[in-house]
């Protein structure tokens, strides 16, 4: 009972989002499943000042405003009883109702029973006594107490008095007074206490299922809307369209969002239907889904979205960002990384592929954004979408942009295709970024993209590559051999084949390595025979790559072999 009542005290100074509050919480629940280890369920008795348990004090408070035993006493509560399960969620509630019955003013319509009776406690129980009849039967609730007739402690049927419905019913009627000529009674007609027959009580079962089932938000702005429509006067509507303006935060608050969402909707609908609607509130129902799509509004809600310990649904969300206009693209973009929440970032997203594919030059406008995030982010949306629009925007990028954005802007490039696309992958075979060179190399080589390769023919031949690792020499020797085919074969045999002499200059084994690579891709039959000169080359490294060029070239043999043994002739040397 300590802990409750600083529990108490803590729910009354705190918000529930705060961790004094939560703590405090915790601890009761804490107390109260250690309680039911030893008992089924926990009966008090209230006193003015103190709570007694088992004729045991385990409650005593003099001060009145600070006592919860008199908060109880006084509005007529003699017992309490606690039952396992009210730690779950009804503790809190009894908490905060005795809270509010403390603060009631004198003449305040409900008291501490009413409270407790609109609550409908599954777990708590009490009995009380009207407080004009202090030697009242208590009233239990949940329990129905049969009254005595006659003499108290008599036993049925006995002549001090009966409990025997039968018994009472003759008592009662031969006590009243004779009923007055042309008044109408129940005991007339042949009634009984369940006088419904299935069908009615399964009617009144769903009209009452269907009335709490029913959205009253919904039902109030749908009356709003429809007024709005109907009625032409000027200062009627100005009234109407100011409540839903302040009905958004509120909304937004509560979490509503597809309350949100249909009013975003309804007012398009508004817009087209309205009769004789003046430019002034066009404008406003017009600008409504424009300042839910603010960076400053938009950023809010994310942000509340993604700190929130209780989640709306997908639907819902879903419902709310399909309702955003083209500017909320940007702010979007710049939140998906800030985002933990993976629904939130799941449904972020969707809205922003959809932004995307709906208004192409707002993916410009974002690319173009001052905020690296958001630039690095858009790239992979419009990578993810092929928006075919958004290579135009990413040249700057790719010129400028910090590594990670370039290889983004690389890799979105290679996913979209499109020849604007692969334009700009063929000024990227010059970019200062290596990964970037060796992607665009190697998705150009793939491609078969002609235009590329005298950049990958310079760079071969010349002396770019003279400092580059392994790894990108062999991506632009292995693009060259699969662009140059048999007409390669020639220049790549030059570096392959070391030159005999004593002042011949000798190769970099890193460097025959790659060529003998290219000669594999070239494709061509003059290649093997270049091959087969260096197959017992003293450098491992080279050894290796001719090994693997000759597997390759043999299963490329196969291949056309294969291809050309239907044909007439009846050839069958490789």
């Amino acid at each position: 009972m300590q802990i409750v009542s600083k529990g108490m005290r803590a729910t009354q100074l705190y918000l529930p989002n705060n961790p004094v509050y939560q703590r405090a919480v915790e601890n009761i629940r804490t107390a109260f499943r250690q309680i039911w280890q030893a008992t089924d369920d926990l009966i008090f008795d209230i006193g003015e000042t103190e709570i007694r348990w088992e004729d045991n004090a385990i409650y005593s408070q003099d001060q009145r405003n600070e006592s919860i035993a008199w908060t109880l006493y006084k509005d007529g509560v003699r017992s309490l009883t606690f039952k396992p399960g009210v730690e779950d969620t009804e503790i809190v509630r009894f908490l905060a109702v005795l809270h509010q019955a403390k603060n009631l003013q004198a003449d305040a319509a409900d008291d501490l029973l009413t409270l407790l009776w609109a609550e409908d406690f599954q777990f708590v129980t009490y009995t009380f006594r009207e407080l004009a009849s202090e030697n009242a039967v208590p009233i239990e609730r949940s329990e129905t107490s049969t009254a005595q007739m006659g003499g108290g402690g008599a036993t049925p049927g006995g002549e001090a008095g009966t409990t025997d419905p039968t018994a009472l019913r003759r008592q009662v009627e031969e006590e009243a007074p004779p009923k007055r000529e042309g008044l109408v009674s129940v005991d007339d007609f042949d009634t009984t206490l369940y006088f419904l027959d299935d069908k009615e009580v399964d009617y009144l079962h769903k009209e009452v299922e269907r009335e709490y089932a029913q959205d009253l938000r919904r039902n109030v702005l749908a009356m709003l809307f429809d007024l709005l429509e109907l009625q032409t006067y000027g200062t009627v509507r100005a009234e109407l369209i100011s409540i839903l303006e302040n009905f958004i935060p509120y909304l937004l608050g509560a979490g509503d969002f597809r309350s949100v969402a249909f009013i975003l909707r309804e007012c398009k609908v508004i817009l087209q239907r309205a009769r004789e609607l003046i430019p002034e509130h066009r404008q406003v129902l017009e600008a409504l889904p424009s300042r839910l799509s603010q960076a400053d509004a938009l950023s809010q809600l994310l942000q509340s979205l993604d700190e929130a310990t209780s989640h709306p649904t997908e639907e819902d969300l879903g419902e709310l960002f399909s309702e955003l206009r083209a500017d909320a693209l940007g702010t979007l973009m710049g939140w998906l990384p800030k985002l933990h929440n993976e629904r939130v970032r799941a449904l972020v997203q969707t809205a922003a592929e959809r932004l995307a594919q709906a208004y192409a030059p707002e993916v410009l406008k974002a690319l173009a954004s001052t905020d690296p995030a958001v630039q690095i982010e858009m790239v992979r949306l419009a990578g993810r979408l092929k928006l075919p629009g958004a290579p135009d925007g990413m040249g700057p990028l790719l010129e400028r942009g910090e590594r990670d954005l370039k290889l983004a802007v690389v890799e979105a490039l290679t996913t979209i295709g499109s020849p604007s696309a692969t334009r700009l992958l063929e000024k990227a075979i010059d970019d200062s970024e290596r990964d970037v060179r060796i992607t665009a190399v190697k998705f150009l080589a793939q491609r078969g993209h002609r235009n590329a390769f005298p950049r990958i023919e310079a760079a071969v031949m010349g002396t770019k590559l003279k400092d580059a690792d392994l790894t990108e020499k062999m991506a632009f020797f292995e693009a060259y051999g699969a662009l140059a085919g048999a007409a390669g074969v020639s220049a790549l045999e030059k570096i392959l084949v070391p030159k005999g002499g004593l002042l011949a200059r000798k190769e970099d084994p890193e460097r025959r390595a790659c060529a003998a690579m290219a000669l594999g891709k070239t494709r061509a039959p003059a290649a093997r025979d270049a091959l087969q000169k260096v197959t017992q080359d003293k450098e491992a490294l080279v050894r290796n790559a001719v090994s693997r060029a000759l597997r390759e070239l043999g299963a490329g043999s196969s291949a056309s072999t294969a291809s050309s043994g239907g044909g007439g002739g009846g050839s069958t040397g490789s």
